[in-house]
């Protein structure tokens, strides 16, 4: 996994909150390297949007990291929901 990539970090996010977004971002690259428990994805993407509740900026967000790594919270997130499996890979 690459890893180099910037995290868009806001400047009111706590050290909790920087962790949830990371430990999300983290786990949607591992869908493309690993793979990744489903339920482990969708808490931390609820955790994810706890931090980032506006779509829109769930949406810049989610352009910003696609553009670094080339992998969509959106499309990643519709990849788990499709899945009947406990195992997120693509």
């Amino acid at each position: 996994m690459s890893e180099n990539y910037i995290l868009p970090i806001d400047g009111n996010w706590t050290v909790k909150d920087i962790v949830k977004v990371s430990n999300f971002v983290d786990s949607v690259l591992n869908v493309y390297e690993t793979g990744v428990s489903k339920s482990e994805l969708l808490l931390r993407y609820n955790e994810f949007r706890e931090v980032l509740p506006a779509l829109s900026e769930q949406k810049r967000f989610d352009k910003d990291l696609e553009r670094q790594t080339g992998h969509s919270i959106y499309k990643t997130i519709k990849l788990a929901q499709r899945i009947t499996g406990d195992r997120v890979r693509e």
